[in-house]
């Protein structure tokens, strides 16, 4: 990683990028760690004025890292300040990182919790995300600056090793029933998060060949854990924000395995993988926009490592996969960002294969949404064990009605209660819509988490019997059926069993896709069919866009110039709109300042245990 040629390959608009965010960069004061920030998280719940912090400090030191590497900066020690500002600035950065008492995500520290203290302690550290991601952007940084940081910043690297070695390999090898292990069979995205940064840890910062082998042992271990729960058709119930958490460190854990250690140590070929790469342009909508169950947002951050993708796609023969993550990156306009990690970014700006295919690619007619029409994108995906479908009018592209619908329970990993819920795109842009994960606080994985309003089922496009669905894996869809065909895709579930125990005896949801023809254009038919029970039943559909209402219909306007129109019996619902203002700056990124709600009721007065109707709701571009 030295190699200058590796870095004076990388291309112009990359490089001009990184070096002009370095020196603004340059120009701003260091981030600063703060006691009175990290407790926050158990005084107010407040995790963003540490998190934030911690996260800007990781990007400075990766953007001043990739900022040393690609003007190849160097100066002795002796020389004055300003002789390699870059890499002072990365020094400084490190130093700040391996001074900090914690590098522990304060909703994390079990250990703090049960001390009933508000601060860390730096002799009992606590092995979480936020160890691991700064235990891998110090390796990184050891890995390409290494003998520049010795002749600038002598006995740097020695601080950096002590560090990691009592924050993470330590407590890895002494505590070995981790929860993040899933020893229990629950083994979720911070095993190969946690996992493979220990594994690039040991890799490039432990000296101790013994020691070494023993940590790559217990990593290849526990990656097992999570190979194991993962489903065969790669479906993934965090979402798809959380496959670039989960799933993508995994394949990032087992190239680096497959590099250090060749065939015996080469996992790669294992089938689910095949499946598992496949999982986000499955769940593409168009342009940045997905299929968000659990907490994902509909709008995909764009500090993804394409080039991961890109070249999984490639070493398992699957264009498709290939295809999409090349349009994203290109659509991204640079081949790697700081605010991918360290690690990403060092490995997407040395792949000469990612550099040649985004430097080289016409993205019109590729890319995805705006970009062009998404020839990756599957007509139908049905993924029976997290029981998602996703369809829409054609293959190939964005064009026309998309839908997509889930069952699954209500104790998913970051479940949000929305068993039966749907959402309906049009030209690629969610307009019936999830509204995602809001900024996460320290109640968001405890008992409080649905006090939260966008996790609540009243805000999921789900339907209301005077109650609302309950949290656990007894609430869930029943006899769940998939059927796909030329001309309709349909999806069904029994959604009783998601509301409270003997509210209701049944509640049959039918959700169809009808593809055109001469006769009919293409629309979308959610119907709902109550058995005995409450007398009224509200159906909720959350909007993005400009809402009109009238008497059995509303039409939806969306962003790019598109309308969407639902219509109904009259005589059966009567539809009200509430608008909901969106303060929380993660939604915000999604959906901008407000969402609409339209609930359709039935009529209150009709007597209990009378036979009831289903109800219907027809959705089409409105033309």
């Amino acid at each position: 990683m030295t190699d200058r040629g590796v870095w004076d390959a990388v291309d112009a608009a990359t490089r001009t990028a990184l070096l002009a965010a370095a020196e603004k960069e340059l120009g701003r004061p260091e981030p600063v760690l703060r006691a009175s920030d990290w407790s926050r998280a158990f005084r107010d719940g407040v995790r963003t004025a540490y998190e934030d912090q911690a996260r800007a400090l990781r990007h400075r030191t990766a953007l001043c890292v990739l900022a040393a590497v690609l003007t190849g900066e160097s100066a002795p020690a002796q020389a004055p300040p300003g002789a390699a500002p870059y890499l002072d600035a990365a020094a400084d950065a490190l130093m700040a990182l391996a001074e900090a008492t914690t590098w522990c995500w304060a909703p994390h520290d079990r250990f703090t919790t049960a001390r009933a203290e508000v601060v860390p302690d730096p002799g009992e550290p606590f092995l979480d995300l936020g160890a691991a991601e700064v235990a891998s952007t110090l390796a990184w940084a050891d890995h390409v600056l290494g003998p520049r940081l010795d002749e600038r910043v002598p006995g740097l690297r020695r601080r950096l090793r002590r560090e990691v070695r009592l924050r993470v390999f330590e407590p890895f090898l002494r505590i070995r029933d981790w929860h993040w292990i899933g020893l229990d069979g629950d083994a979720h995205n911070w095993n190969p998060w946690v996992h493979g940064a220990v594994l690039t840890a040991a890799l490039l910062l432990c000296d101790d060949e013994t020691e070494r082998a023993e940590l790559v042992r217990h990593v290849a271990a526990g990656l097992g854990h999570f190979v194991e729960v993962l489903p065969d058709d790669g479906g993934v119930d965090e979402g798809v924000a959380y496959w670039w958490l989960g799933a993508c460190r995994l394949m990032e854990a087992l190239d680096l395995l497959a590099a250090v250690g060749g065939a015996p140590c080469d996992a790669r070929g294992l089938p689910v993988l095949a499946e598992l790469v496949r999982y986000p342009y499955r769940m593409h909508f168009g342009g940045p926009w997905y299929v968000n169950v659990g907490d994902a947002p509909a709008r995909l951050p764009d500090e993804q490592p394409w080039h991961v993708l890109f070249r999984w796609g490639g070493r398992l023969g699957d264009p498709d996969v290939s295809a999409h993550a090349l349009a994203c990156g290109v659509a991204r306009g640079v081949t790697a960002s700081h605010e991918d990690g360290l690690g990403r970014a060092l490995s997407g700006l040395s792949d000469p294969a990612w550099s040649a295919a985004t430097t080289g690619a016409d993205p019109s007619g590729q890319g995805p949404g705006p970009h062009g029409n998404g020839a990756w994108l599957p007509r139908d995906v049905w993924l029976p064990r997290v029981q998602v479908l996703v369809a829409r009018e054609r293959a190939g592209t964005t064009e026309g009605l998309a839908l997509a619908v889930k069952g699954g329970h209500n104790d998913e990993r970051h479940n949000h209660l929305d068993v039966g819920s749907y959402w309906v795109a049009l030209d690629g842009e969610p307009v019936i819509v999830d509204i995602g994960q809001p900024t996460y606080t320290a109640a968001s994985f405890g008992p409080d988490r649905y006090d939260a309003w966008p996790l609540r089922s009243g805000w999921h496009n789900v339907p209301d019997p005077g109650a609302g669905q309950r949290p656990g894996a007894g609430h869930r869809a029943h006899a769940v059926r998939a059927e796909t065909g030329d001309r309709t895709t349909e999806w069904s579930a029994d959604l009783a069993p998601a509301y409270p125990d003997g509210l209701l005896g049944e509640l049959r949801r039918t959700v169809r896709l009808v593809r055109a023809t001469a006769a009919e254009p293409a629309h979308i038919v959610v119907m709902d069919e109550p058995a005995a029970g409450p007398a009224a039943l509200a159906l909720r559909h959350v909007l993005a866009g400009d809402v009109r209402l009238h008497e059995g219909r509303a039409v939806v306007g969306t962003a790019g110039g598109g309308a969407l129109r639902l219509t109904w019996d009259p005589a059966l619902l009567t539809g009200g709109l509430e608008h909901q203002p969106i303060a929380d700056p993660t939604l915000r990124r999604s959906w901008g300042h407000r969402l609409t709600r339209l609930t359709l009721r039935t009529d209150p007065s009709r007597p209990p245990g009378g036979a009831p109707r289903p109800l219907s709701v027809r959705i089409e571009r409105a033309r």
